[in-house]
């Protein structure tokens, strides 16, 4: 039988904001959301695409003369990427010799995912460890179980940064093997929730008075992206707040500031961000009015990062 291969599209070593201490974080492909502000464009599509970084590209023309199906052509002298022309395009991305060119993911067994986590094994025994994060890891739950499991076997501390948008099966699968969750609370209102998303939202409200009930409650981390003219509106926090508050006023809550640094992404995949004049980060005094809010609103617990 074949081995249990999982799509990861990069493992982020040294990480310190994804958990506590220094961990390992590893990002697996695909997500059911299509958010409107998406941090990791990358991670959207649950198979291997190509990337094209045109400040590397010297203009050589040897990935048009790995196509087969005119995947690559040239017009007025830029190079133009056809993605869904079928093309062997890891036979063109390795033609490319500036790495203008490359896939976007890689596939892994479980073995040889843990090879990389074990590499940063000696951090771990400061408080740190693995996260798998995304793309939704959901996704791919029966892989992500089986190496949260051997993490486990091996003393690693897990976590999970999860949109919680899956059924409780699926959830189910991965929770007893996760020391910790990160799970985000975009949008409370669901039409708004669909329109910055393209998806409803009671499945994962659900998902999260189910975690906030059960045995993991004190291991759970609720974040809200701050996201301008989106998610970051008096009102959004206001009801996220109070939903979080009716359940657990205890909750640990954090407000995560808007991160402009998104935007250089979308480029490499020719598609379009939600921004056309990207907005700066909000500045100290308007995350303490946010955190008032969630304050107000009865949670106890608050962080802004």
């Amino acid at each position: 039988m074949m081995p249990s291969r999982g799509l990861v599209f990069d493992c982020k070593r040294f990480a310190t904001h994804d958990g506590s201490g220094i961990r390992t974080t590893v990002f697996m492909k695909g997500c059911p959301l299509r958010c409107a502000w998406c941090q990791n464009p990358e991670g959207l599509n649950a198979v291997p695409q190509v990337l094209y970084m045109e400040k590397n590209c010297i203009h050589c023309g040897s990935c048009m003369q790995a196509c087969r199906n005119n995947g690559i052509t040239m017009t007025a002298g830029q190079i133009q990427v056809h993605r869904s022309q079928p093309e062997n395009w890891k036979q063109v991305t390795d033609a490319c010799p500036s790495r203008a060119l490359r896939m976007d993911s890689t596939y892994y067994t479980v073995d040889e995912l843990m090879a990389e986590i074990r590499k940063d094994q000696p951090f771990f025994a400061y408080g740190g460890g693995v996260t798998f994060s995304g793309g939704e890891p959901l996704l791919q739950a029966p892989f992500v179980a089986e190496v949260l499991k051997q993490c486990q076997k091996e003393g690693i501390h897990t976590c999970i940064e999860t949109s919680l948008y899956a059924d409780r099966q699926t959830l189910d699968l991965v929770l007893p093997y996760l020391d910790e969750v990160y799970c985000d609370c975009k949008v409370y209102e669901d039409n708004e929730h669909f329109a910055y998303t393209h998806v409803h939202n009671d499945q994962i409200l659900a998902n999260l008075r189910y975690l906030l009930n059960s045995e993991k409650r004190e291991h759970v981390v609720v974040r809200t992206p701050l996201i301008p003219e989106m998610t970051a509106t008096d009102e959004n926090i206001r009801g996220i707040a109070s939903f979080l508050a009716a359940i657990d006023p205890e909750v640990h809550y954090e407000l995560l500031n808007y991160n402009p640094l998104a935007a250089s992404k979308y480029s490499y995949l020719d598609m379009e961000y939600c921004f056309d004049d990207n907005p700066k980060m909000y500045s100290a005094e308007k995350m303490e009015h946010f955190r008032q809010i969630a304050v107000n609103a009865g949670i106890k617990n608050i962080v802004i990062s």
